[in-house]
């Protein structure tokens, strides 16, 4: 059994940190796989105020930095590669990687998370990098002083309007609603902040420009009538799509690729668990998501105890 590992965890986001926290104090031989290109939403965010025991709230990337060196400090090894593909051989899953490389373990969860969802809207690529951005933390700064939209009416969509006035001058509001989603709370501090202007009952339609982004043409669903929302700056939160791919063929999954899990986070496939923003579920938060992860590394404790005859009676 030398250099197979009894849990391979793909992702390196809140539910994969928890996962390996968890498996690494039931003393598994546990490894990470954590992944340049899908890096978590949570390093992304600017604060997180509502993950209990932070009273006054705790930037995304610090959380998670916290959670990788728990899950260190109990002996959970890192590895920077990207799995690309899974396949068995008689009882070990083999995770093939790019760079190319293998890792193969005795169980293995996938908790890749999901990525922000495109709008699909003419001009939206073309601008992409040159006005057009999925992630105000990253690109805020770029705007100062400039006017920018927003698109998109749920928590994500305010919680990002509200921290692009540090920087822009004026942020435009756009949802295809006459009412936002995002939680009361938040409703309320961007209904109240001066720089926030709403354009509700709005479907966008086109990023335009000429070089760089000069605007959203938006059609009203009520009048009918198209105009163009002068700005420099367009941010899109419109949902997310599941990192799913690279198990599609393998795994359960619903329609919008998101893996089907049972209460104990177990997939179609024995010795694969998944939780976190890559499963079919109702509420996708952080703290939702470490719950998910002690789950399933529960589950695979289980599962190898019976795997090897030693389960406890």
């Amino acid at each position: 059994m030398e250099g197979i590992y009894d849990l391979a965890v793909i992702g390196a986001g809140p539910a994969g940190l928890t996962a390996a926290i968890y498996a690494a104090r039931a003393r598994l031989k546990t490894v990470v796989l954590e992944s340049f290109a899908l890096v978590s939403q949570v390093s992304l965010t600017e604060e997180i105020e509502n993950y209990p025991g932070f009273v006054e709230g705790i930037k995304g990337f610090e959380l998670l930095q916290n959670f990788k060196r728990q899950a260190e400090r109990f002996g959970a090894e890192f590895v920077l590669q990207e799995a690309v593909a899974i396949e068995k051989r008689e009882k070990i899953w083999i995770i093939r990687t790019s760079p190319p490389g293998s890792v193969k373990s005795l169980a293995v969860i996938v908790a890749t998370g999901a990525s922000a969802k495109k709008l699909g809207i003419k001009g939206e690529d073309k601008f992409r990098g040159k006005g057009v951005s999925y992630c105000a933390t990253c690109d805020g700064a770029f705007f100062r002083n400039k006017v920018v939209c927003v698109i998109g009416g749920g928590d994500t969509a305010v919680e990002e309007a509200l921290f692009l006035t540090r920087f822009a001058s004026k942020v435009k509001l756009i949802h295809r609603r006459q009412q936002l989603r995002a939680a009361k709370i938040l409703q309320e501090r961007v209904f109240s902040h001066f720089q926030v202007e709403l354009v509700l009952n709005s479907l966008p339609q086109e990023i335009v420009g000429e070089g760089k982004v000069s605007g959203v043409k938006v059609l009203n669903k009520e009048t009918r009538k198209e105009n163009i929302i002068e700005c420099e700056g367009v941010f899109i939160f419109v949902g997310n799509v599941p990192n799913t791919d690279f198990v599609k063929s393998l795994l359960g999954c619903d329609e919008g690729g998101y893996i089907e899990v049972d209460a104990g986070m177990k997939t179609s496939q024995e010795g694969i668990f998944a939780c976190g923003d890559c499963c079919s579920k109702f509420l996708r938060q952080v703290v939702t998501a470490c719950g998910d992860g002690a789950v399933a590394a529960f589950s695979v404790q289980k599962y190898l105890e019976d795997l090897k005859g030693i389960t406890y009676n």
